[in-house]
């Protein structure tokens, strides 16, 4: 089953506009939710998504939802893929590895097994995206819930270090921290993006240079031997 839910305000027009809608259409960004069924992925997502709070939600299904959003003055469409809680490899899991630009890993900080468990959904994404720096946040829900906490936040601090991502404890029922944590995937996706064009435009300039270094040696080498 498939729930989108797309922020208005996305040009569509056809003909002769196709070219100056299709400019002015924001970046996507592919988004994957991982963690244990019961953990609030769905929650957290739905609360970021259309700002109400889901109770109760299959751990089985997966949903996929769009929204559109505008992150340090530039607007961005997240497409976000609600992954169900079964930390098993699946060809179809794969699939959406390969294809994910930043991952969310979400755990209950009510539910100790699931905290254990992120090490495995990291696991699975470096099986697939293993030579690569994947934009990664870890997500500890339900911190409203402080007399059932049975993981503290400087335990969450600490994997968080270990996995070299920011952390953020939320509430979906409260709606706290669930734009925080979206917003520092995209933060994480854009400074690579910056990083890897900024390369490429350095590997151009050293292209070119050593081009003109081997041009201007074989003039000079020419003009040597000239009588």
């Amino acid at each position: 089953m498939t729930a989108a839910t797309t922020a208005a305000g996305i040009p569509r027009d056809n003909g002769k506009n196709d070219l100056q809608s299709t400019r002015s259409r924001p970046r996507v960004y592919k988004i994957v939710v991982l963690g244990d069924g019961g953990v609030g992925k769905s929650a957290v997502t739905l609360q970021f998504v259309s700002h109400r709070f889901l109770d109760y939600h299959d751990p089985t299904i997966e949903d996929s939802y769009q929204t559109q959003v505008v992150i340090d003055g530039e607007a961005a469409l997240l497409d976000i893929l609600d992954t169900a809680g079964q930390v098993e490899f699946t060809a179809m899991r794969e699939q959406y590895m390969r294809c994910g630009e930043g991952f969310m890993i979400c755990y209950s900080v009510t539910d100790r097994h699931s905290f254990q468990e992120t090490m495995e959904y990291r696991k699975l994404i470096s099986r697939v995206r293993a030579n690569e720096n994947i934009p990664l946040v870890l997500v500890g829900n339900k911190f409203d819930l402080q007399h059932h906490r049975k993981v503290t936040t400087e335990e969450g601090k600490a994997l968080a270090e270990e996995l070299g991502c920011p952390f953020y404890e939320t509430s979906a029922a409260l709606r706290q921290f669930i734009d925080d944590a979206f917003f520092s995937l995209i933060r994480q996706i854009r400074a690579k993006e910056r990083s890897r064009n900024s390369h490429r435009k350095r590997s151009r300039w050293w292209r070119i240079r050593s081009i003109f270094a081997f041009i201007f040696r074989r003039r000079r080498h020419t003009s040597n031997r000239t009588p």
